[in-house]
């Protein structure tokens, strides 16, 4: 299983999430700092929750990089995150 796919499936499971996706954008990165040969260092994630309802960026942020704890603390270098409580156009 692929770092993305782990990432796609604790966020999934945990956000009930309607919409999920993780694109690994390591490749844009390449040479520049916390990029590792062979990728899975830099991720884009998109994420549609009803548990986003209510919450302002800065919680929903914590929230996601909350879960991710320790794929961040262990080889993922950056996440940028797209998160809504209602599904993507």
């Amino acid at each position: 299983m692929t770092k993305a796919d782990t990432i796609a499936a604790k966020l999934k499971m945990a956000l009930q999430a309607d919409f999920i996706e993780v694109l690994d954008v390591s490749h844009e990165h390449a040479g520049h700092g916390g990029w590792r040969e062979g990728g899975e260092t830099h991720f884009k994630v998109t994420i549609s929750s009803p548990q986003f309802a209510g919450k302002n960026r800065v919680q929903q942020h914590r929230m996601v990089n909350s879960l991710l704890a320790d794929e961040l603390a262990n080889g993922i270098h950056a996440l940028e995150m797209h998160l809504s409580a209602s599904k993507p156009a």
